[in-house]
């Protein structure tokens, strides 16, 4: 449905919203908070949420007002359609997005199943759960927040799940994702505590759903062997000629047949996409990305105890703990001259496209989603709506200002700033770095100048102080992210000045994130004015064009401005295409692992439900296991078979097999059939009802399967690494790993089955005076 459409959609459902206003105001605190048991009784009587929606929107909607003090605003009311529609809403900044959120929420929560807001970091959900969670409790509602200030301090699970039988929960997309991944990797069902994916609405969606989507999610776990590849590979990258050796696009990096060709005489192998040699095709492919597109101070920081620091791709904060897995990180360490940390093994992962797949219905919004409408509509199946402001945007979005080089782009700046600054108006500095920050700080110390830097490094004290930044002579300086979701409101005497003045410092990696930086300023029909700064020394014209840059920007050749103007624009314009391209391959990928993932963790749940195991389904693994057996050692001897049994069935080795039987097959495998039968009576015995037994086979069955997957996930994280660079072999790279993956889950079935058997068979158990049993698998 067209923009105009969703609209007048939206509308005839408002309309029945406010019909029903003066009603709601008319009820007694008491009446009111009774709707919510009528709201669930129809429900109960198989009504749905559509039918209700009216109605309860319209009671929401005065709880706001008696509670918070707040009465939704129409255009409010539009958006929480919208929401409950389950689509993308575009909302602009200072709309009140927040409240908003409070009538899907209670809406949607009425059935019993939950409801859950998700938004991008732990001060927005704990603030937006303080702030809305009383309306809710007045409605009979409960609400809870599922991260912790403090986030170094763990949730246990009986307390997560506690939260989670909430009616309405607040988290952020990181804490949910993981909270999902923990839950998949419980050893019984009582430890289990998210099992409810009903609604869920995604705030900033643009930032989670897309700038957050190229990175999974990764538990990792126990260490691998460590290995002696990274100093090699890394010296060899280091001799490598860009064109010749190597090519590169905006995020991606591969080597040319001429590098393939160098990289097999310098390993002295004779393939460097055979199978054998696929720790030196991923070693050499880790170094390249670490050399050529991972940049100190964009994308990491040494710290000051000489460590890696990963800083967050969509605000710049810096994230200490948070590695890079399939041994990035340990690259980027090798590439820095630090210690090389421990590699470890990825043991869960899931992408924010499939960890969203998961809910029956979901929502977003934002200030800057309606740029990406269609890829959004291609990947997550959402429908994108246009809310309009509640009232008229009167801010001024004056022309940008190109440069050659950024020496007179920032001078430039600093001027317009100083200029703003000196008639008290408040100004906001928003570049792409965090090492442009202090860059523009260091320029105001010199100009004397007082000012407040945010660079994401703490989301609490940010909001804080992005707060006072519209205050009269308050000077800014802030990556694009930081303070997001905290509005700027304008002090005593600033409207006369005409409101805050957001400059722009460099052109960003997307538009959204120009918008978003313009869209601090003019909230709520404010006064305001943005403008951009630009120069072909750019981070983003410098990766997608560095010829133009190298041959304009030192004055050497002419460059007319409608030249300049293209060439900047036209790289980000590229920038977002290579972004969107990169977003849909990792959805690919992981689409095959989605597949994978959704199978075992039913297969899990299933076996923590007490799924039906009995010695008929082992019987029939073990047949299976056996064949597997028989059919990889046609010629099998005695030793062979005596070795089998001992790694696979028994400990105990009878001397009871003939020649008659070693030589025919059918016979062979009905004697290692009576082996297992054996084995497993006697492993009987020791239980002394059935129902013991059968948890004793789903434990080693569990156990079994997490120790293969655990390995499955890890293969296939460094799978996506390594297969990339096939695509210069006129390969393929998705059918590559499609058709690996596809591989290596079959041999995991296989593995599967085999430790299921000797997991039963071989294990040793015991029981303690009290009857609690202990478990040692082989």
């Amino acid at each position: 449905m067209s923009q105009s459409g969703n609209i007048r959609k939206l509308n005839s459902i408002l309309k029945k919203v406010n019909s029903l206003s003066q009603k709601m105001s008319s009820l007694t605190d008491s009446e009111l908070q009774a709707m919510t048991g009528s709201f669930r009784k129809r429900l109960e009587e198989g009504k749905t949420t559509d039918d209700i929606l009216p109605e309860a929107f319209a009671a929401i909607r005065e709880a706001d007002k008696r509670v918070l003090g707040l009465y939704p605003y129409d255009t409010q009311v539009l958006g929480a359609i919208g929401l409950h529609k389950g689509m993308l809403c575009e909302m602009n900044t200072g709309e009140g997005k927040t409240l908003a959120a409070t009538m899907p929420l209670y809406l949607n929560a009425l059935s019993g199943e939950g409801a859950i807001l998700v938004t991008t970091n732990t001060y927005l959900a704990i603030r937006d759960c303080e702030e809305m969670g009383p309306v809710y409790r007045f409605m009979g509602l409960t609400v809870s927040c599922a991260v912790n200030e403090r986030e170094e301090e763990k949730i246990e699970n009986e307390e997560k799940k506690k939260i989670y039988d909430c009616d309405i929960v607040y988290t952020t997309n990181g804490g949910l994702g993981f909270d999902y991944l923990f839950n998949n990797l419980v050893k019984s069902a009582d430890e289990r505590f998210l099992n409810r994916f009903h609604y869920v609405i995604v705030d900033e969606a643009d930032a989670v759903l897309l700038d957050a989507a190229q990175m999974p999610l990764v538990i990792a776990g126990a260490p691998r062997v460590q290995s002696n590849l990274y100093e090699i590979a890394d010296f060899f990258v280091k001799t490598l000629k860009e064109e010749e050796d190597y090519l590169r696009e905006e995020n991606k990096v591969w080597l040319t047949d001429k590098g393939i060709m160098r990289a097999e005489r310098f390993f002295r192998i004779k393939s460097f996409y055979a199978e054998e040699w696929f720790e030196i095709n991923r070693h050499v492919n880790l170094a390249l990305k670490a050399h050529i597109l991972l940049k100190k101070g964009k994308d990491y920081v040494v710290s000051d105890k000489k460590e890696l620091v990963l800083l967050d791709a969509g605000s710049g904060r810096m994230m200490p703990g948070v590695k890079l897995k399939g041994g990035m990180h340990q690259a980027i360490e090798v590439k820095e001259g630090l210690k090389i940390s421990q590699e470890t093994r990825s043991v869960a992962s899931v992408t924010y496209p499939n960890l969203f797949s998961i809910f029956e219905k979901v929502a977003g919004m934002s200030g800057t989603i309606s740029d990406t409408k269609d890829e959004i509509k291609s990947i997550y199946g959402l429908d994108t709506v246009v809310i309009p402001t509640n009232k008229p945007v009167i801010r001024k979005d004056m022309k940008d200002e190109y440069y050659r080089n950024s020496t007179d782009q920032f001078t430039d700046a600093i001027k317009e700033a100083l200029i703003a600054h000196e008639l008290g108006q408040p100004v906001l500095i928003v570049v792409g770095t965090m090492k442009e920050t202090e860059y523009v700080s260091d320029l105001l110390i010199r100009a004397r100048v007082p000012h407040n830097v945010l660079n994401a490094s703490n989301a609490f004290w940010e909001a804080a102080i992005i707060k006072e930044a519209g205050v009269k002579g308050a000077v800014t300086v802030a990556t694009s992210m930081a303070g997001r979701g905290t509005d700027i409101k304008l002090g005593e005497g600033v409207r006369e000045l005409g409101g805050l003045y957001v400059i722009g410092i460099g052109r960003m990696s997307n538009v959204r994130l120009e918008r978003q930086a313009r869209g601090r300023a003019g909230r709520q029909g404010d006064p305001g004015r943005s403008r951009f700064f630009v120069s072909l020394e750019d981070e983003v014209v410098k990766n997608i064009n560095p010829e133009s840059v190298e041959r304009y920007s030192e004055g050497k050749h002419r460059v007319g401005r409608f030249r300049l103007k293209k060439i900047i624009n036209e790289a980000q314009k590229l920038n977002e295409e290579f972004a969107e391209t990169a977003r849909r391959m990792n959805s690919d990928y992981d689409k095959v692992l989605k597949k994978q993932r959704l199978l075992i963790y039913k297969t899990r749940n299933n076996l923590l439900d007490k799924a039906d195991v009995d010695d008929k389904l082992f019987s029939s693994i073990a047949d299976e296991v056996i064949d597997g057996f028989m059919k990889q050692n046609e010629h099998a001897d005695r030793r062979m078979i005596n070795r089998y049994i001992l790694d696979n069935i028994s400990y105990r080795l009878d001397d009871d097999m003939d020649e008659y039987t070693l030589k025919h097959r059918k016979v062979l495998k009905n004697y290692l059939m009576d082996k297992v039968k054996q084995s497993l009576d006697q492993k009987k015995k020791m239980f002394s009802d059935e129902e013991g037994f059968n948890d004793f086979i789903r434990n080693a069955t569990l156990t079994s399967i997490d120790n293969e997957w655990v390995e499955e996930v890890d293969y296939l994280q460094q799978l996506q690494t390594a297969v990339f660079g096939r695509s210069t072999a006129q390969r393929n790279p998705i059918y590559e790993y499609q058709n690996d993956a596809l591989e290596s889950y079959r041999q995991m079935e296989e593995k599967v089955y085999k430790n299921i058997m000797r997991n039963v068979l071989l294990s040793t158990v015991s029981f303690d005076e009290d009857g609690k049993i202990s478990i040692v698998f082989p």
